[in-house]
């Protein structure tokens, strides 16, 4: 069963702010950890309340985002969706974490200088 995963974006890294996203990634993980699918999507304006509806309508499973209010974070959880919040890093080594198991909120994963 695939499980999809939407990454908050800003350029290549993940956004400072849900609340200010303007870019996502969507990933579809497949069994064994595989990336089976991947697009990404630009918004036609920052909005959570859009972005929440997006990610509940896309059959998301797991949001990866920086900074978060409150109120949307509660709202995700309790509609079932997985959210590592006050993640720092490039949006590939966030992929690469996530599809390793080893992604946790709080995580700094920048490539090497």
């Amino acid at each position: 069963m695939l499980k999809k995963v939407l990454i908050c974006l800003h350029g290549n890294d993940v956004a400072p702010r849900f609340d200010l996203t303007t870019e996502v990634f969507i990933a579809s993980v497949g069994p064994e950890n595989r990336i089976e699918d991947e697009k990404s999507v630009v918004l036609p304006r920052a909005s959570a309340e859009e972005l929440c509806h997006m990610i509940l309508t896309g059959d998301i499973q797991t949001v990866i985002c920086c900074g978060i209010e409150e109120e949307y974070y509660q709202y995700l959880t309790w509609k079932r969706i997985h959210v590592f919040d006050s993640v720092i890093g490039s949006c590939d080594r966030i992929l690469d974490a996530f599809t390793q198991g080893t992604l946790q909120s709080g995580a700094i994963l920048f490539d090497p200088i």
